[in-house]
C-alpha cells in the first residue's frame, strides 16, 4: 500500500534472477505490455516510466528531510510511502534507542546524513540473505553523475512547484533505457565496505531517483531467487498494476528482510499449500486497518515488535507510530505466549481449536501433556462435549490473572510524510498521550477514528489525546 508507482508493476517470473518490470497504460485491455529485465549480473535492464505525474513522482522521488521536522522524511504527491515509511521507522529506531542525542528531533545535517545512511545499511543488511556478507548498491556510473544525470539530479533545495515540473519532464525526456544505460550494480563482501559506500553516496539518496535506486539495491541485495522462494505468488506484483500500492511483501520484505506475502506468526497450511509467514520477532511493526475491518490478522511478532515502532497501513498509505517507552516491548508474558501457540492452531481465528488439537497445544507450550491429564482437561473445558476448545476457558485455566504488561499511559507521536496531510501542511511529529484500559469505559472514549481503530488491533481499550485539533490522518 502507499508506494505511489501507478501502473508500473514490478512481477517476479519464473525465469533465473530476473526482475521484469511491465507497464500499463491506463486502458488495461486494449494496450499491449512494454517490459524489460534486470540480470542478476547486469543491470542494463529497463524501468517503464508512466506518463502520469503520479507515476513520475513516484520515480524520481528521493529522501529529503522536512524544513520543519529534522529528523523527518518528507514524501512528496504521489511518492513511494511503502519505501519511505520503513526508512523513517528505523530511522527512528537508530534516533531514538541507539543515539546519546539530548533532542531527538533537532538533527544537523551532518546528523541527518549519518542517520539516513546508517538506515539504509541497516535495512540492506537485514535484506541480505541468511547474512551471508554479499550486498549491492546501485548507482550511477562513475563519471557519468557530473554531466549526463545533471539533468535529472538537481538539487532539493528547488522550490516544490519548480521540482515537481522540472522532474517529472526529467522522467519523461529520460526514458527508462536511457535511465538504465546511466546506472551500475556494485557489490560489496563486508558490511564497513558497504557503509563507506552508502555515506559515498549520499548526495544521490537526496536527490532524483533515490528512492527508486534504493529499492534496486534492495532487491538485488535480497537476490530474486530468494524473493521468488518466498512471495506466496510468482506471478504477485510488488506493486499493484491499477493503483500502485506496495505489496504486503514488499513492506515484509523491508520491515524483516523476507518477502513472505502474510503477516501472521510462523507458516500455515491450507489445503495441502504451505503459505508462509513471520518467522521472528521484528525490529519493527506492523499494524492496519484492514485488520481492524477484519480482512486479516496481524500476528504477535509484528504486533509486538522489538521496539515501540509501527507501520500503520490504511487503505492507500503507509504512516508510522511510536513512542520511546520500551516498557510497550517487554518481553512476552506466559498468557501472551500462549495466546499466540494457541492462534496458531487456530488460523481461521475462530477463538477455538479442535479438542484433538489440545496435546499439541500444550505440548507446545510445555505444559503437563500426558495422556490421561489431557482427557481430564477436554472433559473440564468442553463440558458440553461439543469438541472443542475456547481460547478463553484455556487462558483462564492455564493462565489465570494474567493481563497484558505494559504501562497504562504513555506519550505517543505519529508521523504522516505527506504534507497535505499534516496538521498546517507542515511535516512534523503529531504527539499525544495514549491511555490503555483493561475494560471499556464509555466515560473515558474519545473518538472514533482510523487511527484509533487501527491502534485498538493491538490495544483494544485504547484512548488518544492529541496536542492538535485534530487526530492525525492515516491516508
Amino acid at each position: 500500500m502507499g508506494l505511489g508507482f501507478s501502473r508500473a508493476v514490478l512481477v517476479i517470473v519464473n525465469k533465473p534472477h530476473k526482475i521484469w518490470w511491465f507497464y500499463k497504460t491506463q486502458f488495461l485491455c486494449t494496450h499491449a505490455l512494454a517490459c524489460r529485465h534486470i540480470s542478476k549480473t547486469n543491470l542494463c535492464s529497463s524501468f517503464a516510466f508512466s506518463h502520469d505525474c503520479e507515476a513520475s513522482a513516484a520515480v524520481w522521488s528521493w529522501f529529503v528531510f522536512s524544513e520543519s521536522e529534522g529528523s523527518a522524511l518528507e514524501q512528496f504527491e504521489g511518492g513511494p510511502c511503502a519505501v519511505i515509511a520503513p526508512v523513517q521507522a528505523f530511522l527512528l529506531k537508530k534516533l531514538l534507542f541507539s543515539s546519546e542525542k539530548s533532542s531527538w528531533r533537532d538533527c544537523s545535517e551532518e546528523e541527518q546524513k549519518e542517520l539516513l545512511c546508517h538506515t539504509l545499511c541497516d535495512i540492506l543488511e537485514s535484506a541480505c540473505c541468511d547474512h551471508s556478507g554479499s550486498y549491492c548498491l546501485v548507482s550511477w556510473l562513475r563519471g557519468k553523475t557530473t554531466e549526463e544525470t545533471a539533468s535529472i539530479s538537481g538539487s532539493p533545495a528547488e522550490s516544490s512547484c519548480q521540482v515537481e515540473h522540472s522532474s517529472a519532464l526529467a522522467v519523461e525526456e529520460l526514458g527508462f533505457e536511457r535511465f538504465h544505460a546511466l546506472i551500475q550494480k556494485r557489490s560489496f563482501r563486508s558490511l564497513p565496505e558497504l557503509k563507506d559506500a552508502v555515506l559515498d553516496q549520499y548526495s544521490m539518496w537526496g536527490n532524483k531517483f533515490g528512492v527508486l535506486l534504493f529499492l534496486y539495491s534492495v532487491l538485488l541485495t535480497k537476490g530474486i531467487e530468494n524473493i521468488k522462494n518466498e512471495i506466496e505468488d510468482a506471478s504477485e506484483p510488488l506493486i499493484d498494476p491499477v493503483y500502485g500500492h506496495g505489496s504486503q511483501s514488499l513492506i515484509n520484505l523491508l520491515l524483516t528482510g523476507h518477502a513472505v506475502s502474510n503477516v501472521w506468526d510462523g507458516d500455515r497450511e491450507c489445503s495441502g499449500m504451505k503459505l508462509l509467514g513471520i518467522h521472528e520477532q521484528a525490529a519493527v511493526g506492523f499494524l492496519t486497518l484492514m485488520e481492524a475491518l477484519r480482512y486479516c490478522k496481524v500476528g504477535s511478532y509484528l504486533k509486538s515488535p522489538k521496539f515501540p515502532i509501527w507501520i500503520v497501513g490504511s487503505e492507500t498509505h503507509l504512516t508510522v507510530f511510536f513512542a520511546k517507552d520500551m516498557a510497550l516491548v517487554a518481553p512476552e508474558a506466559p498468557s501472551e505466549q500462549a495466546r499466540r501457540v494457541f492462534q496458531t492452531y487456530d488460523p481461521e481465528d475462530n477463538g477455538f481449536i479442535p479438542d484433538s488439537l489440545l496435546e499439541d497445544v500444550m505440548k507446545a507450550l510445555d505444559l503437563v501433556s500426558d495422556p490421561e491429564y489431557i482427557n481430564l482437561m477436554k472433559n473440564k473445558l468442553d463440558p458440553e462435549g461439543l469438541g472443542i476448545i475456547l481460547l478463553g476457558p484455556f487462558l483462564q485455566e492455564f493462565f489465570p490473572d494474567q493481563g497484558s504488561s505494559g504501562p497504562e499511559s504513555f506519550t505517543v507521536y505519529h508521523y504522516n510524510g505527506l504534507k497535505q496531510s499534516n496538521y498546517n501542511e507542515k511535516v512534523m511529529y503529531v504527539e499525544g498521550t495514549a491511555v490503555v484500559m483493561g475494560f471499556e469505559d464509555p466515560m473515558l472514549q474519545t473518538d472514533d477514528t482510523p487511527i484509533k481503530r487501527c491502534l485498538q488491533t493491538k490495544w483494544p481499550y485504547i484512548e488518544l489525546l492529541w496536542t492538535t485539533d485534530r487526530s492525525p490522518s492515516l491516508n
